[in-house]
């Protein structure tokens, strides 16, 4: 009985403790780059694209880095979300008598296991085929019929492969916790599965769906692996200037560019120029972008709760 009693309190301050050493660790982490960078955060870097220098004062800003981020993560969630949703719909609804379904989930978890620089070079490599040249633009002058493979629309591809597990997963839960009687109300009254489905259970699991949506951004707003291999080194946008013109938009997507990650990687004392401020100032406002991503899912997934207590 004692030692019944001890195991528990053991297991309970055990979790106490892990709670709060995880919380004081990101807490201190969040402060460290909030304390170095703010100083460094003004109209000027938000506002101005990145410029060749060899001081913090000529660096210019992040514009075309944050423009970058925001570029990247719609065109990742925007080629993830339809297929990562219609896999989720077949998993909890139509895969029960399937005993290939299985492998399926086996391969979706292997899958969300794999790093994210295997996964870059995977894109960089088959977008490197001179078939595929479209997503990107083809290399000249080799002798060698050969793609860049690196591009807004190449990197898209490939952090929505990278994303695909996470989004399928969070979107099967929001599908399954939908009660039993949503689906045997509808069927009784002669709707079909696939009418019960569309009318039914996807605007009640909305918000769940939603959650999985803004969780599977705030991925790829923070990979860096991918960013590197399949969108390139350059720390502006590398298309036909202004890159901001509508007309240019389809050149600005064909070729490399940077976002937030790439550029702290670069301008860190790690990558190749050292500066430290440009570094902390351009880290903290990524972390504002995920730490509001991360909230805003926070909130949905409160709403769902609510909605499904109701």
């Amino acid at each position: 009985m004692f030692n019944r009693i001890y195991k528990e309190y053991f297991g309970q301050w055990l979790s106490w403790f892990s709670s709060i050493l995880t919380i004081v660790l990101c807490m201190a982490m969040i402060g460290y780059i909030f304390v170095n960078g703010i100083s460094h955060i003004s109209p000027k870097l938000i506002f101005t694209d990145p410029l060749p220098g060899s001081d913090e004062a000529s660096m210019g800003g992040i514009l075309s880095p944050i423009i970058g981020t925001l570029l990247l993560t719609l065109i990742g969630i925007v080629f993830a979300f339809p297929w990562a949703l219609a896999t989720a719909i077949y998993l909890s609804e139509y895969s029960e008598r399937n005993p290939l379904a299985k492998y399926f989930r086996l391969g979706i978890d292997v899958l969300s296991s794999v790093p994210t620089v295997v996964i870059g070079i995977f894109g960089l490599t088959i977008f490197s085929l001179p078939q595929l040249g479209f997503m990107s633009s083809m290399v000249e002058g080799t002798g060698v019929s050969k793609a860049f493979g690196r591009s807004f629309l190449v990197a898209g591809i490939t952090m929505a492969v990278m994303v695909l597990p996470f989004v399928i997963k969070t979107c099967e839960e929001a599908i399954k916790v939908i009660p039993q009687s949503y689906r045997e109300g509808s069927l009784a009254i002669g709707a079909s599965k696939w009418h019960t489905i569309v009318k039914i259970i996807l605007p009640s699991a909305k918000n769940g769906i939603i959650t999985a949506v803004i969780l599977g951004m705030g991925r790829i707003i923070g990979d860096t692996a991918i960013v590197w291999l399949a969108l390139g080194g350059s720390i502006r946008m590398t298309g036909l200037q202004p890159w901001w013109s509508p007309e240019k938009w389809l050149s600005t997507l064909k070729n490399s560019g940077s976002t937030l990650t790439s550029y702290i990687y670069f301008v860190s004392p790690a990558g190749e120029l050292n500066m430290p401020g440009l570094a902390f100032g351009a880290s903290l406002i990524l972390i504002i972008i995920i730490v509001a991503l991360n909230f805003f899912a926070d909130l949905i997934g409160s709403m769902n709760k609510t909605i499904r207590e109701e």
